[in-house]
């Protein structure tokens, strides 16, 4: 082995990589458990006697103020130096939402509102009437919004021309003169500014969430924006929060000489709390939950054991003293220039919000914090600017982002960046008057969007008259940018509006981590012996390059920042069936050398080389499934498609070059390894069963296949919420409900006015409730509403006097809603992944063996695979004992096995094509009897590595992965039937008497090298 050098450098490379990267995890949850310690001790010693809502509370709060605390506490080192607690967080492996619980929606950008602003909210029918009509298809169709809003103004005025709408808003763009081509072009290119000005409130407001690893991922073509939210249970904050209007107002601010007095009087305060001279009460009641994270510091009248609390847990030192030996809020939280610690805000804000301190500001005052500022080199500084706002006794503010028509980075007359903001005739008039009190006052305005000031400048000219703006200051062009597009989100005429949405409880988390966790050590285990037990000690090496595998895998998953989730869970698991399929191929391969009686180092080189071709095929067919599968899937199944691709790939690598050199190292050693065993020497040992006989049975099979696969789309399927649309709830009860499930349907169906689909689900006290009442109402209370009608419907089975609120927490423990729209999208995704699945497939094979049966066996053998999975799950949904649905788990389960499928066969297509060579002149069911019996050894151990590992995870995995497993098992049958049944004898009866073709290009015409009798002695 040539390269032996450099494959051990990269092994141990990954090796120690692999571990620095999953050591971060291990930091970071020591670091969290230890802090979970102090906040459970916190509410022992002062919430002893406290009802367990507010212990939960305060325990929560507690929690989230010791890790912001400690975000610049060191709690690791690396090569660069100490790390701190928030960077080791955002470097350690990410937990998906199914397995730590949060919240997951996906946004869809409205861009109606868009049109009508650039039209200038025109009244001209056709317009209107040709966006309403584009509304409609949107939810039938994957055309973007724009082109299906063209088409229809098209439809109703096929003389129009776009510039006659949208060029008297757009001057500085469209002329009336301009083509359709051109107008629509501009339409886009300011569509694209609007979504990402819509994705930067957006991710602004997900930052107050308080959240440690959000996930934010934008996609313009679709117009989507998926944000997963782990560890927010607070779903009506969520959808409130993300889905209101944008904010911009322009407010005064105090000068600082204004507040010294108040100050002073605040410090006073702030030292008789936090010093025990003075006993505060909570300021906000035990069920206020979604408030408890800015309030802790009140919630206790034991004032003595906070401080001394905080000494130790916040990093305060007991010496942050005034001279007099009091504690002040100013030395406490404020550093020069009056700015604030980023991880201090919270801790800030929450005294700001105690009476005692509020009072000693004015009565107008409103506390406001600014955005992080960048040092020379552009990184980001750890403090925020404070600000004391001016509003005058009024809430609304003097002006408003509503009358901002236009903003633009631009350069003043010393070159620097500034920012051009343009005003309507009312923003003129108001802006002139803020204007003038700041120039006349020297008093800073605020441009505050969501409630965090952006800029502050000061009018140094004068009053500012005519709407036209320039804002100056130490602009960074970036920065100019940034706030130009802050201007502009004030009116932010593309909102975004939630169309799917999932609720994760922390139960459902545990479960899922529980299973995936206890299938994946059990696939292990089952694994590792059934490789001893067959392969001897050669199968040490394939448990070698399989432990190596799933470190690389999880290691660089890590390292990449992907999202492990429960689909993810089983794509290792999957991973453990398939990282052992290459080593199967090369050790049958060797065995087979061996059998011919070949000596040990010459077989074992004959092995690695012949078997290189086979595996590199199947691993490209499987990595290409896998590659449309993270094209087209969302979430979860992303996850899923993230993991398989990632040990597809590490998986070339360990079992061919570091199994390789493992080998190399023990022969080296003069220690040769076994390939054999008691076992495996009796098992198919001279295998010559005549499959190609039998190609006519297996015919009728596969019309019968056909005709039930055509069969279940009549028949048809349950359709998941993600594919049908509609609400989903997880509902947990105190006793078993499964003999109760009809009239439990009975009282819903009452209660929604339409009978919605129940599914028992895991355990025997767990049903999953599906309804689309109210599906197409998207108000931000639908979904409250929605909820009390199923807590109306189940009040047989409900206490009487559990409150909503309670119903919410402690029954519904995960829930899922999906709008029509993307539903549609999700259908059509999934469709055109297998299409894409199944043709790609085709090409390659065509490519690689250069002729067209392949091609077409192929085909045929995955159509195949694919219809009998849909024909169990639509036979067969009523009649197991757990729910069969189409959703995205299926769709992965369905490409997985089409990757699977031409896995197996792929290896028998190459045996064929390697015998075409050798066996020059024979019949081609002699040459494909043999290719399918050498193989089959082969095929049977790796089918049942992974149909064991699916079956573990089928069993013990989890409820999350159930109906992805069941289908998975079909497919691994299946797809094993076909590659032996299907696809192969189908080539004796394509191409009439023409000799199967080599992907070398070889005519069939060659002499042989050797006799054709010895070549089919066994036969």
């Amino acid at each position: 082995m040539q390269l032996k050098g450099l494959v051990r450098f990269f092994t141990i490379l990954l090796i120690l990589y692999s571990i620095y990267e999953l050591s971060f995890t291990w930091v970071v949850r020591s670091h969290e458990n230890k802090m979970q310690s102090k906040a459970k001790s916190f509410v022992a010693q002062n919430y002893a006697n406290a009802d367990e809502t507010l212990k939960d509370s305060v325990y929560k709060a507690r929690l989230k103020r010791l890790l912001d605390s400690t975000k610049d506490v060191t709690v690791h080192y690396s090569f660069t130096g100490p790390v701190s607690y928030q960077k080791a967080k955002e470097e350690e492996l990410n937990l998906g939402l199914d397995l730590q619980g949060g919240i997951n929606v996906t946004m869809e950008v409205e861009l109606s509102g868009l049109l009508r602003s650039m039209a200038n909210n025109t009244k001209d029918p056709n317009f209107l009437k040709a966006l309403e009509n584009a509304n409609v298809r949107k939810a039938n169709s994957s055309a973007d919004y724009i082109t299906l809003f063209v088409e229809e103004y098209k439809k109703l005025n096929p003389n129009g021309r776009l510039a006659s709408l949208f060029a008297t808003g757009n001057q500085d763009r469209i002329k009336v003169t301009d083509s359709d081509d051109k107008v629509i072009a501009a339409i886009r290119q300011e569509a694209n500014d609007a979504f990402d000005r819509t994705f930067r409130v957006l991710r602004t407001r997900i930052d107050q969430f308080g959240v440690a690893q959000p996930n934010i991922n934008p996609d313009r073509d679709r117009g989507v924006i998926t944000v997963e939210l782990p560890g927010v249970q607070d779903e009506e904050r969520v959808r409130k929060y993300l889905q209101s209007s944008a904010n911009l107002q322009f407010w005064e601010v105090y000068k600082i000489e204004e507040l010294q007095n108040s100050f002073v009087a605040a410090d006073q305060a702030y030292n008789a709390i936090v010093t025990g001279s003075k006993n505060t009460p909570a300021t906000t009641t035990p069920a206020d939950t979604t408030k408890a994270a800015t309030t802790t510091p009140a919630d206790t009248s034991k004032t003595g054991k906070l401080s001394e609390e905080m000494k130790k847990d916040t990093g305060k030192k007991a010496a942050d003293t005034t001279l007099s030996g009091k504690r002040s809020l100013m030395q406490e939280f404020f550093k020069p220039g009056l700015t604030v610690a980023i991880k201090d805000t919270d801790a800030l804000r929450s005294y700001l919000n105690m009476e005692e301190i509020r009072s000693a500001f004015p009565s107008d005052a409103k506390f406001a914090f600014g955005i992080p500022a960048r040092d020379a080199a552009g990184k980001q500084e750890k403090v925020v600017p404070f600000y004391v706002l001016k509003t005058n006794g009024s809430e609304k503010p003097p002006m408003e982002g509503e009358v901002v028509t236009s903003s633009r980075p631009t350069f003043d007359q010393f070159g620097k960046p500034s920012v051009s903001m343009t005003t309507n005739s009312v923003g003129s008039r108001q802006w002139e008057q803020i204007t003038r009190r700041s120039y006349e006052q020297k008093r800073p305005i605020a441009i505050v969007l969501d409630d965090i000031v952006y800029s502050a400048p000061i009018a140094h000219n004068g009053p500012i008259t005519g709407g036209n703006t320039e804002i100056s200051g130490n602009f960074t062009p970036e920065e100019s940018t940034d706030l130009a597009n802050i201007l502009k989100a004030g009116k932010l005429p593309a909102p975004a509006k939630i169309v799917q949405e999932q609720v994760v409880g922390p139960t459902l988390g545990e479960n899922a981590i529980h299973g995936g966790m206890l299938a994946f050590g059990i696939s292990f285990l089952v694994i590792f012996i059934l490789m001893l037990v067959y392969y001897n000690t050669s199968g040490w090496i394939a448990n070698i390059a399989l432990i190596l595998n799933l470190l690389f895998t999880i290691g660089v998953l890590t390292g990449l920042g992907a999202t492990l989730t429960a689909p993810g869970i089983a794509g290792l698991v999957l991973t453990i069936g398939m990282a052992v399929d290459t080593n199967v191929i090369i050790y049958e391969r060797i065995k087979e050398e061996l059998s011919k009686g070949k000596g040990y180092i010459p077989a074992v080189n004959e092995g690695y080389k012949r078997s290189l071709p086979p595996v590199l095929d199947a691993h490209v067919t499987t990595l290409l499934t896998a590659i449309i599968l993270f094209s087209f899937g969302l979430g979860p199944v992303k996850g899923f498609a993230t993991t398989q691709i990632i040990g597809i790939l590490l998986s070339l690598f360990c079992g061919i070059l570091v199994s390789r050199w493992v080998t190399a190292w023990f022969t080296n050693k003069n220690h040769h390894l076994e390939y054999f065993t008691p076992l495996s020497k009796r098992i198919f040992k001279h295998a010559s069963f005549k499959f190609i006989e039998y190609r006519k049975v297996a015919y009728v099979i596969s019309f019968i296949v056909l005709a039930l696969g055509i069969g279940a789309i009549f028949n048809g399927f349950d359709e998941g919420v993600e594919f049908k649309g509609g609400r989903s709830y997880v509902v947990a009860f105190d006793k078993d409900v499964t003999k109760d499930v009809e009239k439990i349907r009975e009282d819903l169906t009452k209660s929604f006015g339409e009978a919605p689909v129940i599914k028992t689900i895991g355990a025997n006290n767990h049903l999953d409730i599906t309804t689309s009442y109210q599906i197409e109402n998207t108000s931000p209370e639908t979904g409250t509403m929605v909820l009390n009608k199923l807590k109306e419907g189940l009040h047989n089975y409900i206490p009487a006097n559990k409150s909503f609120e309670k119903f919410d927490k402690e029954n519904v423990i995960g829930r899922t809603t999906v709008l029509p729209t993307i539903s549609d999208d999700l259908k059509s995704g999934a469709k055109w992944a297998t299409f894409w699945s199944v043709l790609i497939i085709a090409i390659y094979i065509f490519i690689r063996f250069r002729d067209w049966r392949y091609s077409l066996g192929t085909i045929i053998a995955l159509l195949h695979d694919v219809l009998v999975t849909l024909a169990v799950f639509s036979f067969l949904k009523n009649v197991v004992p757990f729910p069969l649905e189409l959703d995205q788990h299926f769709i992965a389960a369905i490409l997985t096995v089409i990757g699977f499928s031409m896995n197996d066969t792929v290896i028998v297509f190459d045996r064929i094509r390697e015998y075409s060579h050798q066996m020059l002149g024979a019949p081609k069911e002699v040459v494909i009897n043999k290719a399918i019996n050498e193989t089959l050894s082969r095929t049977i151990m790796t089918s049942l590595t992974v149909f064991l590992t699916i079956l573990i995870l089928f069993l013990v995995g989890g409820e999350v992965t159930k109906g992805f497993a069941f289908a998975m098992l079909i497919g691994v049958v299946t797809g094993t039937y076909s590659s032996i049944f299907v696809a192969a004898p189908i080539l004796v009866d394509l191409g009439g008497k023409r000799a199967l073709a080599a992907s070398n290009g070889s005519t069939g015409n060659e002499k042989p090298a050797t006799k054709t009798k010895p070549a089919i002695a066994k036969h």
